[in-house]
C-alpha cells in the first residue's frame, strides 16, 4: 500500500481523554477514530491487525473442533427474562422495545441465545459434546467508558459455548480450550499469565474458571501470585492469609475511650498508639438479590481491605453497595463510629477469618467521637459468621504456608468458565440420556477480548517512539521510506516496492512528499517492525538500502541484490 494514497493520518498531540499509553498511541497513529464515548470506527491499519487475531483465535478453535456460527446482536429480552438475568445485567445491557413492544436487547453476551438454538436443534447424549463460537460485536453499556479499546462500550469478541453429558467431558474440554488460549496468545507475541478468577453475572460462585492476563503495569486487574508454589488468582478471586500477627489478649471488660475528630483507624491507632492489627474495620453493605436487600456488618482486621466479590458471593447477591447514609441511620450507626458492640437494631454480622475472635480489639462505639477497647468477638459480638472476606496483598502466605505472594498488574483479554447446568435448568434445557431420561446438560463458555488483545499488546509493546508491534499481528511487517527527489529514485523505489510484494513481503511504501524526519517519526509512531530506507544520497554512494529493526533499534545495510533475503532473515528473528 502507497501512503500517498491511503486513509491514515498521524498526530503530534496526545488527546486529553487518552489516559493510558495503548488508548494515546492508537488515536495519535491513527488507528482509530472516536465517533462517540467508548465508540470507534476501526481505521485501515488497525482493522489488519484486527483480522490477524481474529484468524488466529479462528485455527486455535477449529483445531479442537469448534464450529464457527454468527448469532444475532440484538436477541429477544424474553430469553433474558427466561435465565433470569434481565436484571441481573442491570444498566450495562442496553434494552429497548421493537415496534410491537416487545423487549430487546443488544447481547453483551450470548449464554442465553446459544442455549435456545440448542434446545431446538440437539435432543440426545449421542449427539453432546458440542462446541460452538462466534466472532462478533459486542454492546456494553459501560457507566463511564476509557482507556479507548481497554473499556470500550463496543467491541469484538470471540465467545464459544460447549455442551456436556459429564463432568468429565467438560473438564476435558475445559483442558483443550485452556491450551487453545494459551497458544493464541503464545502466537500473538505476549506476555501472559493465567489465573483463576471470580465468575461474575456469566457463571455462579462455584464455577471453575480462569482469567488469561496480559502482564501490564497500566493493567486495571491485580494478579496475586507466588513463583514458589506456582499459585495464580486474581485478586478477586486470590485466598491468601496473613503473616503471623501479634492479637492483643487481655481479660479487661469494654471500654469507652474518648477520640474526639477521629474518624480513621490510622487516626484512632495512632493516638491510642496501638497497631491497627489491634483494631477492626467496622464496614456496612447493602446486597442486593432481586427485589430483595440485607444489610450485613463486616469486620476485618485494621490494616485490611474488603474483598467486595468475596462479599457479594458469601451473600448470593446480584449486586453489592456500601450502605446509604438512611440504611446507617435507621441503624444508629454514625459514620467513623461504627462498631459491633452495643448494636441498637439486628443485623448480620460477619468478621473476617484473620480476626482472632479471642483476642480483643479497639472498636467504633455506635456514639460519635467514642470508641471501645477490649473488644473480644466470643465473649462480647453477639451472633456472628466469620468466613475469608479480605482483599489479598503482597507479602501475604500462600494458604499452605509455603510461599509468599506478590502482586502484579494484568489486563484481562479472556476468560474461560465451567457454568453446569444454570442455563440450562433456568431454560428447561433438556437432552436424553442413554436410558431415555431427560437430562439438563452442563455448559462451558470461553470468552475472548480481540479488540482488547491488540490494545493489550500495544500497553505492553511500546516506548516513547510508539508502538511496537509483535510480528504476528502487525498491520503489516515492513515500512519502506523512499527519501529522493529525482525520478529516477522515484522510479527504483517503486520498482523495489512491487519486487517486494511479489516476494510476498507485507510491506507499505512512504512515498509522500515530506523529509526523512518526518517520515521516520511516523514509521516509529506506527511501529511496525522493519523499517527499510532507499535514500538516495546514501543509494548514490554505497548502493546500499538501510534497514532498522523496530523491536531492538539494530541497523543493517545491505544491496539490493541481498535485500530480499535480509528482509526474510531479520523478519524470522522478530517476534
Amino acid at each position: 500500500m502507497k501512503l500517498s494514497k491511503s486513509l491514515w493520518q498521524t498526530y503530534k498531540e496526545t488527546p486529553a481523554e487518552a489516559e493510558i499509553p495503548s488508548h494515546q498511541l492508537m488515536l495519535r497513529a491513527g488507528l482509530l477514530h472516536k465517533s462517540g464515548a467508548g465508540l470507534y470506527h476501526y481505521l485501515p491499519f488497525v482493522y489488519r491487525s484486527i483480522r490477524k487475531v481474529e484468524q488466529i483465535v479462528r485455527e486455535e478453535m477449529d483445531a479442537i473442533d469448534g464450529q464457527e456460527l454468527i448469532m444475532s446482536v440484538v436477541t429477544p429480552g424474553e430469553l433474558w427474562q427466561e435465565s433470569g438475568r434481565w436484571d441481573v445485567m442491570g444498566d450495562l445491557m442496553l434494552k429497548f422495545k421493537d415496534k410491537g413492544d416487545r423487549d430487546l436487547c443488544i447481547s453483551p453476551t450470548n449464554e442465553e441465545t446459544v442455549t435456545d438454538i440448542f434446545r431446538k436443534g440437539v435432543k440426545s447424549y449421542k449427539q453432546l459434546p458440542i462446541n460452538v463460537y462466534q466472532i462478533n460485536t459486542k454492546f456494553r453499556d459501560e457507566i463511564r467508558p476509557r482507556f479507548g479499546l481497554m473499556r470500550a462500550r463496543e467491541f469484538t469478541m470471540k465467545d464459544a459455548y460447549t455442551f456436556h453429558m459429564t463432568k468429565e467431558c467438560i473438564d476435558e474440554v475445559y483442558d483443550k480450550f485452556f491450551k487453545a488460549y494459551c497458544n493464541i496468545l503464545d502466537r500473538m507475541g505476549l506476555e501472559y499469565t493465567a489465573v483463576e478468577a471470580d465468575a461474575g453475572a456469566m457463571g455462579s460462585a462455584d464455577s471453575k474458571t480462569h482469567e488469561f492476563q496480559v502482564l501490564a503495569e497500566t493493567g486495571e486487574d491485580e494478579i496475586v501470585y507466588c513463583d514458589k508454589t506456582g499459585y495464580s488468582a486474581n485478586s478477586e478471586k486470590a485466598q491468601t492469609k496473613r503473616k503471623a500477627v501479634d492479637y492483643f489478649k487481655t481479660d479487661k471488660p469494654v471500654a469507652e475511650v474518648s477520640t474526639p475528630n477521629m474518624a480513621t483507624i490510622e487516626d484512632v491507632c495512632n493516638f491510642l498508639k496501638r497497631p491497627q492489627t489491634h483494631s477492626l474495620k467496622s464496614l456496612v453493605y447493602t446486597g442486593i438479590k432481586g427485589e430483595d436487600e440485607e444489610h450485613v456488618l463486616v469486620l476485618l482486621l485494621g490494616d485490611d481491605e474488603l474483598n467486595e466479590v468475596k462479599l457479594k458471593n458469601h451473600l448470593g447477591a446480584d449486586h453489592l453497595l456500601p450502605a446509604a447514609g438512611e440504611v446507617l441511620r435507621e441503624y444508629e450507626m454514625p459514620k467513623g463510629f461504627i462498631g459491633p458492640y452495643g448494636l441498637k437494631k439486628k443485623i448480620k454480622v460477619i468478621f473476617d477469618n484473620e480476626v482472632d475472635t479471642d483476642a480483643a480489639y479497639v472498636v467504633g462505639a455506635l456514639k460519635v467521637d467514642l470508641h471501645l477497647e477490649n473488644f473480644i468477638p466470643k465473649r462480647d459480638g453477639g451472633e456472628f459468621e466469620q468466613v475469608d472476606l479480605r482483599l489479598a496483598k503482597a507479602g501475604d502466605l500462600t494458604l499452605d504456608g509455603k510461599g509468599e505472594v506478590a502482586v502484579k498488574r494484568g489486563i484481562e483479554v479472556g476468560h474461560i468458565f465451567q457454568l453446569g447446568d444454570k442455563y440450562t435448568k433456568a431454560m428447561s434445557t433438556t437432552v436424553l440420556d442413554q436410558n431415555g431420561k431427560a437430562f439438563h446438560p452442563l455448559m462451558g463458555c470461553y470468552g475472548f477480548g480481540v479488540t482488547r488483545s491488540i490494545a493489550a499488546s500495544i500497553e505492553q509493546n511500546h516506548d516513547e517512539k510508539g508502538i511496537i508491534w509483535p510480528k504476528a499481528i502487525a498491520p503489516y511487517h515492513i515500512y519502506f521510506a523512499l527519501i529522493a527527489k529525482t525520478d529516477e529514485y522515484h522510479q527504483l523505489g517503486e520498482e523495489v516496492y512491487n519486487d517486494l510484494k511479489k516476494e510476498g513481503f507485507e510491506v507499505i511504501f512512504d512515498d509522500r512528499k515530506a523529509g526523512p524526519g518526518f517520515k521516520f517519526k511516523d514509521a516509529d509512531l506506527l511501529g511496525l517492525p522493519i523499517r527499510l530506507v532507499l535514500g538516495e544520497r546514501d543509494y548514490k554512494e554505497k548502493q546500499e538500502f538501510e534497514i532498522v529493526h523496530r523491536q531492538t533499534g539494530e541497523k543493517t545495510f545491505c544491496k539490493r541484490e541481498d535485500l530480499v533475503s535480509t528482509l526474510k532473515s531479520l523478519l524470522e528473528k522478530t517476534k
